[in-house]
């Protein structure tokens, strides 16, 4: 098995085997990401993806999920990435589910039929950043792309019958920016309607252009009670019916699970009693991750 360089997963995947299909990230150019710095983007050879798909079979004969890395697998070829969905189910029998990181852009190089193609093959479940739906907050942090975009991309993956999983960034609009990002997400994720939601904290990483901004006065971050009340606001703007809303990462606050809508209004209560200091906040030092 080959590994370039930390190798980042989602909390979903711990249990997964993961592969690198892809090194680094294809945009890797948000402000306030420090996860593939020291490594160039490039896709690697389908060969060596699929010897290191043939040794992980001899080494873990029974994995019943495989992730693809690094930050946006999907952007191999649909030639290349058939041949490896193919391997898996070939070396893996016992695969029960096989996902991936995507950006917008590596979906929206896809056709409806290549994705559809995808999904038969055995691709389950793409992870896409969100971040936040407010158009200025993603213009601010080097997105990349716009709210539609990343909107219309994910309805191409629902489409096609694969499963979505969408992060936003709680605080990602700091203080000047925090209700039009959590009205504008909220309404981001009631459009796309993915089948998970994953809510993180902002936390200020050293080396990033946000950790600058935010040591140079630029950038003003949220305070526990700002996230809490932000996180209400965009529960309030959002509509996802069947949804399953996680927001119990290491880097939140205060910890929130359900499934909406109909674990809406509990969850909002939560924020309701942290507000009025019923709730304790996770310590600072706690979410170090």
């Amino acid at each position: 098995m080959q590994y370039e360089g930390d190798i980042y997963r989602p909390p979903s995947e711990a249990h997964s085997l993961i592969v690198q299909a892809t090194v680094g990230c294809s945009h890797n150019r948000c402000t306030f990401c420090s996860m593939y710095k020291a490594k160039q983007f490039r896709v690697r050879p389908t060969e060596d993806i699929l010897a290191d798909l043939t040794e992980a079979s001899i080494l873990y004969p029974g994995a019943e999920r495989i992730f693809l890395a690094d930050g946006d697998a999907l952007i191999l070829p649909t030639a290349e990435m058939l041949t490896v969905l193919s391997h898996i189910r070939t070396c893996f029998p016992a695969c029960r589910r096989i996902s991936a990181y995507a950006s917008p852009r590596s979906i929206m190089l896809k056709t409806a039929e290549e994705l559809t193609c995808l999904c038969a093959a055995g691709l389950d479940m793409v992870y896409l950043g969100l971040e936040s739906g407010n158009d200025e907050v993603l213009r601010l942090v080097h997105k990349g792309v716009s709210a539609q975009e990343i909107i219309s991309a994910g309805q191409r993956v629902k489409c096609a019958g694969i499963r979505l999983s969408v992060t936003a960034i709680s605080g990602l609009g700091g203080k000047a920016l925090w209700h039009g990002h959590a009205v504008d997400t909220g309404k981001a994720f009631t459009a796309l309607k993915p089948d998970y939601i994953g809510l993180l904290t902002l936390m200020l990483e050293k080396g990033t252009p946000l950790f600058s901004d935010a040591a140079a006065g630029r950038f003003a971050v949220l305070s526990p009670d700002e996230a809490a009340l932000e996180t209400l606001v965009m529960l309030e703007h959002m509509d996802c019916e069947g949804s399953i809303f996680r927001s119990n990462h290491a880097s939140n606050y205060i910890s929130l699970r359900g499934t909406l809508n109909k674990d809406r209004s509990a969850m909002m209560e939560q924020l309701h009693s942290a507000l009025a200091g019923h709730i304790d906040y996770k310590k600072e030092y706690l979410r170090m991750l």
